[in-house]
């Protein structure tokens, strides 16, 4: 299905065309399907890729910084995250907050994944510094911009992967376009998607 739907995408106008007219998604519908906010403020911020930047920002927020071999360029593997999460004692709102941190990076492999899936890119972190702050960033625009941005590169000629929130892609065009939609035994499985 995602073959599908990358042959009829067009940079151009960001619209999927069909044979009945042109379709795109839309913020409601991420809203809708992933429950995140899409006012709020702009997610930005500078993509440092130095491994010193890096670790501060990893002892700032947790405490203890990966060594070089847990990561990859600017993007740290999730076993990194699994085990520092595995490792927190949950006793206080400080480590609280660190777990709840580790999920965060680990949930963002689904919204803002890269082709691997096995790291993620660290320049979110200091977006997770304030923590009570975390709502007010409009993350589900930049979930749809990071779509939006994967369905026209993966368009390109040389491109053979493609990354980004296909979770979403996937569940949109279930619910938009229900021709394209997996047949189940079960209609309780994918709940929202069969609605």
């Amino acid at each position: 299905m995602i073959n599908v739907l990358i042959e009829r995408w067009r940079p151009e106008t960001h619209t999927f065309h069909f044979p009945v007219g042109e379709c795109a998604m839309t913020l409601e519908d991420v809203a809708i399907i992933l429950g995140l906010p899409t006012n709020g403020l702009p997610v930005t911020g500078p993509t440092m890729s130095s491994f010193e930047a890096l670790e501060t920002e990893c002892l700032h927020q947790f405490r203890v910084a990966p060594r070089k071999t847990d990561c990859r360029g600017s993007f740290i593997k999730l076993m990194w995250f699994r085990s520092l999460k595995d490792r927190i004692v949950l006793t206080d709102d400080v480590h609280i907050q660190m777990y709840v941190k580790c999920h965060i990076m680990l949930f963002g492999t689904i919204l803002f994944g890269d082709k691997s899936g096995a790291t993620v890119h660290w320049k979110f972190l200091p977006l997770l510094r304030n923590f009570a702050g975390i709502i007010q960033f409009s993350w589900g625009s930049t979930c749809l911009v990071h779509l939006y941005r994967s369905l026209c590169r993966v368009t390109c000629v040389d491109c053979k992967e493609m990354d980004g929130p296909l979770t979403l892609l996937l569940t949109w065009a279930w619910i938009r376009l229900p021709f394209l939609a997996p047949i189940s035994d079960n209609p309780r499985v994918f709940s929202i998607a069969n609605r």
